[in-house]
């Protein structure tokens, strides 16, 4: 086993852009997680890209020494499971369409988020991805009459004030 400084470099020599650190790795993977539960923004080739921090925890936990894999673990998990709960599982159905799937043991290319935004979301409908879109969910409040309501109609009111977990 070997130590975290290591095992960047030795990831660095098998192919990734450069000699990254557990916490670089693990900030990744939590921005987006957080990304993915507000709604994925970047287009889908972003996406794929960023899902590769998630691929070097992966390569890294094999050669990290005991204690790093024990300190790290109980965040990674935390992070995985906020994953899970903010994706849909499809076998990777829909992302499969734009990128080539990596092996089974990676699963977190076989989902897809939850909630399906903007250029994101329309790509991975198109390759036949369920999910749920933001506006579609969280309609614009409406006044008495029916008609939407503006900001200005309500002091202090926001479209995005109108949907608790925003």
């Amino acid at each position: 086993m070997a130590t975290e400084t290591e095992v960047g470099e030795l990831l660095h020599q098998r192919g990734w852009r450069t000699s990254f650190t557990v916490t670089e790795r693990v900030n990744a993977w939590a921005a987006l997680v957080s990304a993915i539960e507000r709604g994925y923004s970047d287009d889908i080739y972003e996406y794929t890209n960023d899902l590769y921090c998630r691929n070097w925890l992966h390569e890294a936990w094999i050669l990290l020494d005991e204690h790093i894999v024990q300190l790290w673990t109980p965040r990674i998990k935390a992070l995985d499971d906020r994953y899970r709960a903010a994706t849909v599982d499809d076998d990777g159905q829909a992302l499969d369409q734009f990128h080539r799937l990596p092996g089974p043991d990676l699963w977190w290319w076989r989902r897809h988020p939850r909630i399906l935004t903007g250029h994101f979301g329309r790509s991975l409908r198109s390759a036949g991805a369920i999910g749920t879109d933001p506006d579609a969910a969280c309609p614009q409040p409406r006044g008495l009459t029916g008609q939407p309501l503006r900001s200005t109609d309500t002091p202090g009111w926001s479209h995005s004030e109108s949907h608790p977990l925003r």
